[in-house]
């Protein structure tokens, strides 16, 4: 019949580590393993083979003893039954499981998680509206490869590797502390990290690796709507744009993508890849047909003005780094002088972060502009699911928020009413007798 009994090695004055031992009643058998409490050998007793119950402390360990000791056997009964084998290997899993421990191993290192994702990026299943794809976009992978190298830097400071079950309200507070006061990174800058961190705790726990409760709990800041400084060109400053003296090659070819970017509505990366393939006719109108990298959605757009058409058809611009192009735009924009007292942030290469105050415009212009523009320009003038699916926005709440417009009722109404007198413009007003019902 087996029998579990407990016991310590050492006499001398100091904590020393309580043992168990497994005795299965059958030759070479017996199994002994650490059960990772201690324990002073004068407050143990031979006798009982347990704890004495002299102070608060000891009574924990003796009920935690009696409590493995109880485990044990029920597990032991269990697995026997069913043929399990039972080795140092088995001893050490019960003792785990009982105690709710965790073996922080290399695959529960968040850090070690994230780089699999980034390995995988280009074969990963991505869930989109009628299935799944593969393959998640390239800034998410960029994203990701942020916050893993933060983590690092993180680590290094702290001098501990972050396990998933590491990830409680103490940590996730402490690391999001450091981020915003010692890295000094803008409020939305932090939250993405943050984000990641959530998002990579619940697929893992999924997967069935042990994450900490707390990672479902944890809640993402983001900056508020006062705090959003969106730069747009409007259609005076693109036109100013457009007829400025501009004599240089790559100024010339970055005013030509400026123009582009701000008829069509696309991602600066989107923006970038069009060539003349992409162009094609129908029924004497030009469309420009693309995929967007980060939705992967087809998209459509009819070009209707002529200088864009000219652009495309006769000087269509040479491709450049999205890098480049931010540099020359800011010129090209100096030389237009779209220099009205702007506020905005620019990166301040002395403090390494962004400085918030006023700044000639030209010099907050960068390839997130053209989108913005886009949309900024043609909202309430084209009906907003129109421009919302040239692009590529989900919801008309974030769309709104994109380019800082609050919905406008009135507005709405307006809109129906002109819709309303297009369709019936052609129709003659009708008289019809109504019948009462009453008699003459």
């Amino acid at each position: 019949m087996a029998s579990i009994k407990f016991r310590v090695r050492s006499s001398a004055n100091k904590n020393v580590s309580i043992k168990v031992r497994l005795i299965l009643g059958f030759k070479k058998s017996d199994l002994e393993l650490n059960t990772a409490f201690s324990i002073n050998p004068k407050d143990w007793s031979e006798t009982t083979g347990f704890p004495k119950q002299n102070n608060t402390e000891n009574k924990i360990i003796f009920n935690n003893l009696k409590k493995l000791e109880s485990f044990l056997f029920k597990s032991l009964n269990s697995d026997m039954g069913e043929s399990v084998v039972i080795d140092t290997l088995w001893l050490q899993s019960k003792i785990n499981e009982c105690f709710n421990r965790i073996e922080k191993t290399d695959e529960g290192l968040i850090v070690n998680y994230i780089q699999n994702i980034i390995d995988t990026a280009d074969t990963r299943k991505v869930k989109v509206k009628g299935g799944y794809k593969h393959g998640i976009s390239l800034s998410r992978k960029n994203s990701f490869i942020a916050t893993k190298n933060v983590l690092l830097e993180y680590q290094t400071k702290t001098k501990k590797a972050i396990h998933f079950i590491d990830i409680n309200q103490t940590l996730i507070d402490k690391f999001e502390h450091w981020l915003l006061i010692t890295k000094k990174y803008a409020v939305n800058t932090a939250s993405k990290h943050i984000a990641n961190i959530k998002t990579v705790c619940l697929e893992a726990e999924n997967k069935g690796i042990k994450v900490n409760s707390y990672a479902k709990q944890i809640t993402i800041a983001s900056e508020s709507d006062d705090d959003r400084y969106i730069q747009t060109l409007s259609f005076d400053e693109l036109e100013k744009i457009r007829t400025a003296n501009i004599t240089g090659e790559a100024h010339q070819n970055a005013r030509k993508w400026l123009l582009i970017g701000c008829e069509i509505g696309q991602r600066g990366g989107d923006l970038l890849n069009i060539t003349p393939d992409n162009i094609r006719y129908k029924g004497g109108n030009m469309y420009l047909d693309l995929i967007q990298q980060k939705t992967k959605k087809p998209v459509t757009i009819g070009i209707i003005a002529p200088y864009i058409i000219d652009i495309l058809e006769n000087s269509f611009p040479y491709k450049i780094t999205t890098q480049k192009l931010n540099d020359h735009i800011k010129k090209v924009c100096e030389i237009a002088k779209i220099n009205a007292m702007t506020e905005g942030k620019i990166f301040d290469a002395k403090t390494g972060r962004k400085e918030f105050k006023s700044y000639e415009k030209y010099k907050l212009i960068t390839t997130h502009s053209f989108r913005r523009s886009f949309c900024s320009n043609y909202y309430k003038k084209i009906p907003t699911p129109v421009l919302m699916g040239i692009s590529g926005h989900s919801k008309e709440s974030i769309f709104r928020v994109y380019i800082n417009a609050p919905e406008d009722t009135d507005e709405n109404a307006n809109l129906f009413m002109k819709f309303y007198n297009e369709i019936h413009k052609d129709k003659k007003p009708e008289m019809k007798v109504i019948k009462t019902g009453t008699k003459n």
